[in-house]
């Protein structure tokens, strides 16, 4: 069987997936479905992510194997994020309460246990709203 490829050879642009079948049991499903950011990568692209994996991301280990310099890996990795549709370097988004001062996050959980705040209103104060 053929891998599944992501982009339109003609123009470059995102492909989609309309038709699925079970091979164990022939069922048949129609529809317009995503391929996935890993599909939109090249075969060589893949295994590159395939052999960083299995390295858990030990760059320097995924270098030895692929007889390549660490900045080599690095400039790889970078390539394969942005295109998958991500920026180098910029940290996933966490949750507001982890920017919230220790003193404060505390003042808001001592006002919940005293019932000086409703729950609903202690989480958007955790997540940095205002209640």
């Amino acid at each position: 069987m053929k891998p599944v490829f992501g982009k339109c050879p003609i123009c470059g642009e995102e492909l989609i997936v309309t038709r699925l079948e079970c091979r164990s049991c022939g069922s048949d499903i129609g529809g317009q479905f995503t391929i996935g950011k890993l599909a939109v990568l090249s075969a060589d692209e893949i295994q590159f992510v395939e052999t960083f994996i299995k390295n858990r991301g030990n760059a320097y280990k995924v270098g030895e194997e692929l007889q390549m310099p660490y900045s080599t890996v690095r400039a790889r990795l970078t390539e394969i994020i942005r295109a998958m549709g991500y920026e180098p370097g910029a940290e996933p988004k966490e949750e507001s309460a982890a920017t919230i001062a220790p003193e404060k996050r505390k003042a808001i959980l001592d006002d919940l246990a005293r019932g000086k705040i409703k729950p609903d209103d202690a989480i958007k104060l955790l997540q940095g709203e205002s209640a």
